[in-house]
């Protein structure tokens, strides 16, 4: 969690990180209280000027003889501006820079000139550099007036260091500026890397969800499709043939145990000790046979055709994963929609560089399905093939039926 006393005390310790926290807090009062601090540091310098303008300014001046009333009008003049040197600068050194130049012209040459230095520091601390130029544009008319009507001192000794002076001061200001970016700049990237992990979490966790609610849509769905299917043979066959009816419930015992044993290790993976979570490996291609002999058992007649040789190297586990998956809802939506007399055949055809996977069904046409698009199945399935770049279609036949074709490039060949 980035605080406000974070990007100043980092990395400081003892003396330092004291002297940084009371830094950070003042500029934190400050902020909320801009009107104190200028009031104060108006108020001091304006009192500094009055003491110089009560006498001690003569021992600088040209002309010892100037008014009283003069010098204490711009020795306020030359230190009441500094209230708003962080709102208006330029007009805050304008005012001043008349005063200083009334003051150089009468000879007086009060030291509170030098204030107009302030402004300056703020103008190159908040403000575009061009307005440095105008700012020395109104500071050297006075030193210009005082060296013409006063040349005991030559230009180099009076022009020059002023000029000099006040252009280390604007440097000052820009590295202020720098260093205040920069901090800035740290403490913004630093918010933006907590936003970005955050949604990054977020990301995470929505697409571990969706993962989690695909697996189990395919585990649960295809296991109560095929138990479903047993007990209406079942209670078909339980008036004519009760050996075939505890055949069924013997297949529906074993479905649900192993439907309950996949949902415990896929639930098993959410818990926070994951020693305690049962890893299995996923279903490969191998697993086809078991997948369509519990499909038999259901009631649908489903043939397995493999067209041509499997690629010599073979598809990665995930892809694997992915046709079961495929084939499996396949044929569980067979079960659901395309009625009792239907049957299914599952085609696996291997080409140099895609494996074409298609479930054909001999639904009637008036059978209900899912329309393209909708269920959670038709999605995952998408969704899946999609990983491996692949082209999931699906539809009704024109004499009856149902299909799904998957393209899926082989490993080294994607689409």
């Amino acid at each position: 969690m980035i605080t406000e006393e974070t990007p100043h005390t980092a990395g400081a310790t003892g003396l330092s990180r004291h002297i940084q926290r009371l830094l950070t807090r003042t500029r934190a009062f400050d902020a909320r209280h801009p009107w104190v601090w200028d009031a104060t540091l108006t108020l001091s310098w304006a009192g500094a000027a009055l003491v110089d303008g009560a006498g001690g300014w003569q021992n600088t001046a040209r002309d010892p003889s100037v008014p009283g009333g003069l010098v204490l009008v711009l020795s306020l003049a030359l230190s009441l501006p500094l209230y708003w040197r962080r709102r208006r600068p330029m007009t805050a050194l304008a005012v001043m820079a008349c005063a200083a130049l009334v003051s150089d012209a009468s000879g007086a040459f009060l030291q509170a000139a030098y204030l107009q230095a302030i402004p300056v520091f703020h103008l190159a601390l908040t403000r575009q550099p061009r307005a440095l130029l105008w700012a020395f544009a109104l500071i050297l008319p006075p030193l210009v007036t005082g060296a013409v009507r006063f040349p005991q001192e030559t230009w180099d000794q009076r022009v020059i260091p002023a000029l000099w002076a006040y252009a280390l001061v604007a440097l000052l200001g820009f590295v202020v500026r720098s260093r205040r970016d920069h901090t800035a700049g740290l403490v913004d990237r630093a918010r933006r890397l907590e936003v970005e992990r955050d949604q990054e979490v977020r990301l995470a966790a929505a697409a571990e969800r969706t993962r989690i609610a695909r697996e189990m849509h395919d585990i649960i769905g295809h296991n109560l499709s095929v138990i479903t299917g047993l007990a209406d043979g079942g209670r078909y066959a339980a008036a004519k043939n009760p050996e075939r009816a505890t055949q069924a419930l013997d297949a529906i015992g074993t479905t649900s145990r192993q439907a309950l044993d996949d949902l415990r290790r896929l639930l098993g993976v959410l818990r926070d000790d994951e020693q305690e979570a049962v890893r299995d490996p996923q279903p490969t291609l191998a697993d086809l046979d078991t997948l369509l002999t519990g499909v038999r058992k259901a009631g649908l007649a489903v043939e397995l055709e493999v067209r041509d040789e499997p690629a010599p190297q073979p598809l990665a586990p995930g892809a694997q994963l992915t046709v079961y998956r495929v084939i499996q809802e396949a044929l569980t939506n067979t079960l659901k929609h395309a009625g009792h007399s239907a049957r299914a055949t599952v085609l696996l055809a291997y080409a140099p560089k895609e494996l074409l996977v298609e479930v054909v069904d001999t639904g009637t046409p008036t059978t209900a399905r899912p329309h393209q698009g909708q269920g959670q199945g038709l999605t995952g399935m998408r969704e899946r093939a999609a990983l491996y770049d692949g082209l999931l279609t699906c539809g009704a036949l024109s004499a009856g039926g149902w299909h799904v074709r998957l393209r899926l490039p082989l490993e080294g060949s994607p689409s």
